[in-house]
């Protein structure tokens, strides 16, 4: 296995972003803007040889334009949502591999908070860039698709390997806790994360799969079924959703 680092870097108000280092190469995934992600590859000494959207939302790619003119960098992204992204070098589409600093990145189809959403799965590098898909104790809105799509969406990614670490695209842990508490209270590897994440022990993102597993109420639905008055976890998840909205 290449020796891999991962880089997150704080953008806008409570953005992610993440730089991915191997084989003398670095990939950014998204892009909210240039600033902190240019002082970041300045401060290593670090190129930037690739850029990665994972969809068009303005706080995932609005540092594009900016940084492709300052580093020569390359721009990946879907090719269903190429309409609405920055000019793209390369487009891909679910299921194909693209390159990601010398690494193999899966394209997942994660549609439901956009369509045509996708995450990245480095499996060389142990992660999997979902953006606004799975994130950090929640998932994103369902701001085109559906709670259907949605899950499908999470279904697809909690079918990867325990240990993958998942870099959403927002730091939203004490809104997304808050809610995860009131419906999953007796969860006492919940309290323990959200305690470890108030005392600075440890980020509320990135975090492996197999932590999302248990504390994520949005991959809980089956076991949550029961309390939301849901007869399967599809539609555990659905009103689980429908609740986060109003929370």
């Amino acid at each position: 296995m290449s020796e891999t680092e991962i880089v997150t870097i704080r953008c806008l108000q409570d953005n992610y972003a993440y730089l991915l280092r191997a084989n003398r190469k670095t990939a950014l995934i998204d892009a909210p803007e240039a600033t902190p992600i240019l002082a970041e590859l300045s401060e290593r000494g670090w190129s930037l040889d690739q850029i990665l959207l994972t969809h068009h939302h303005n706080d995932h790619i609005d540092g594009v334009k900016e940084l492709v003119d300052k580093t020569g960098a390359k721009v990946i992204g879907a090719k269903a949502d190429q309409h609405r992204l920055p000019d793209l070098d390369v487009a891909v589409s679910p299921g194909d591999t693209t390159d990601a600093a010398g690494l193999e990145a899966q394209v997942i189809d994660v549609s439901g908070h956009t369509v045509g959403h996708v995450a990245f799965y480095v499996a060389e590098a142990g992660a999997a860039f979902t953006a606004d898909s799975l994130m950090a104790i929640g998932c994103g809105r369902l701001f085109e698709g559906d709670a259907a799509m949605m899950w499908d969406s999470l279904q697809r990614l909690n079918a990867l390997p325990p240990e993958t670490l998942i870099c959403s695209g927002h730091d939203y842990c004490t809104s997304n806790g808050a809610f995860a508490l009131s419906v999953d209270e007796n969860n006492t590897a919940l309290r323990k994360r959200l305690d470890a994440v108030a005392a600075a022990e440890q980020q509320c993102a990135p975090a492996t799969l197999a932590e999302e597993r248990a504390t994520n109420p949005f991959l809980r639905a089956a076991a949550l079924a029961d309390s939301v008055g849901a007869a399967n976890p599809a539609e555990a998840f659905a009103k689980l959703r429908s609740m986060k909205d109003r929370f």
